[in-house]
This record gives structure tokens, C-alpha cells and sequence, in this order.
């Protein structure tokens, strides 16, 4: 209801009229739906860039989009602008898509053979995990007043900042080194 408020309050300050509750729900569910075309667009170029630059750069590549999007949606309130959200929930979804694939694939190369299986649910429980954090952030208790909602929607930031600082330290998926990169002694 928070950010149906801003969008309201910003089409009034930008237009001299209120907006219509048809035009609030479009741009509510464009903000809802935007995220998915996002994850899309994210799988799709995740084997790509998993292949060109390798696993570990690859999800470092997706940290950008997460930080782009965070900054979008923690700053459109003081910017006034719901249009950023949007745009901020499009690149949350691209680093969504690019991070579910090449964490599969950068976990169950690096991982050894009698720990694959277990490493590999990894990903689901962090994405379980992560719902979690984010209603548990998202109760009135905690940052689900209209004062923080924005810190809300960039605090997807911490993990993306966390990854980025982190996982420079982490080796190179043994796969990628040896078939793509043919480096066997990388590999070994």
C-alpha cells in the first residue's frame, strides 16, 4: 500500500490530477511482473556468460545488476520517481536469473563428488532462506513502514555486496578451467 501511496502522490505532483485506480494497479503490476521479465532476460544470457568468462566471473558480473537495481528502488522516493522501481525490479530480476543458474553450475563443478548432491540444494535454501529475511524485514516492526520501504527494496544490496567482496577468494570451477579454458594444470 506504501508504494501505491508514492505512485499516487508522485502522478499528483507530476500531472495536477490524481491518477486512476486503473493507471495505479498498471503500474503496481508492472513493478510485480517486471522482476520476472528480468529473471527471464537473466537465464537466458546465464550459459553465455557462464562459458565466456567463466562461473565465478560470471556471478560476479551479476552483482551488478543487483547493486544497479538496489540503488534504483533505494533512491526513488528521494528522486520522486516510481518509474525507478520498475527499473530497479528489472535489474534485481537479471541478476536473479544469471545467479539460480551459474550458482548451480559454479557450486556442483567445485563441489566434490560425494558432497554434489548436497551442495547443490544449496540454492534452494538460500532462496528460501532469503524469503525468510525479506518478510521477516518486511513486518512493521522492522522496516515495513512507510518511512524505510525504500531501504526495504535495496537491502538486497547486503548479499550482492557480500558476493562481491567474498567470492574473488573462491578458485575457479575446475570444469570451466579444464574444458573451456583448457588449463589442466589450472584444472588440477
Amino acid at each position: 500500500k506504501y508504494i501505491k501511496t508514492f505512485i499516487h502522490e508522485t502522478w499528483l505532483k507530476r500531472y495536477g490530477s490524481p491518477p486512476s485506480a486503473e493507471v495505479i494497479t498498471l503500474m503496481w503490476s508492472f513493478i510485480v511482473s517486471i522482476y520476472s521479465i528480468g529473471g527471464l532476460l537473466g537465464s537466458s544470457s546465464a550459459g553465455y556468460l557462464a562459458v565466456r568468462f567463466g562461473r565465478k566471473k560470471a556471478m560476479l558480473f551479476a552483482n551488478i545488476p543487483a547493486l544497479l537495481g538496489a540503488a534504483l528502488m533505494g533512491l526513488s522516493r528521494l528522486c520522486g520517481s516510481f518509474e525507478m522501481i520498475i527499473a530497479g525490479r528489472l535489474f534485481s530480476g537479471v541478476c536473479g536469473g544469471l545467479a539460480q543458474n551459474i550458482h548451480l553450475m559454479y557450486a556442483g563443478e567445485c563441489a566434490p563428488r560425494k558432497l554434489r548432491g548436497l551442495i547443490a540444494i544449496t540454492a534452494s535454501t538460500s532462496i528460501a532462506a532469503g524469503k525468510f529475511i525479506g518478510f521477516a524485514l518486511g513486518l512493521r516492526e522492522v522496516l515495513g513502514v512507510e518511512a524505510l520501504w525504500p531501504i526495504l527494496l535495496a537491502a538486497n544490496a547486503i548479499p550482492a555486496l557480500v558476493q562481491l567482496l567474498t567470492l574473488p577468494f573462491f578458485p575457479d570451477s575446475p570444469r570451466y578451467l579444464l574444458i573451456d579454458k583448457k588449463d589442466k594444470e589450472g584444472c588440477i
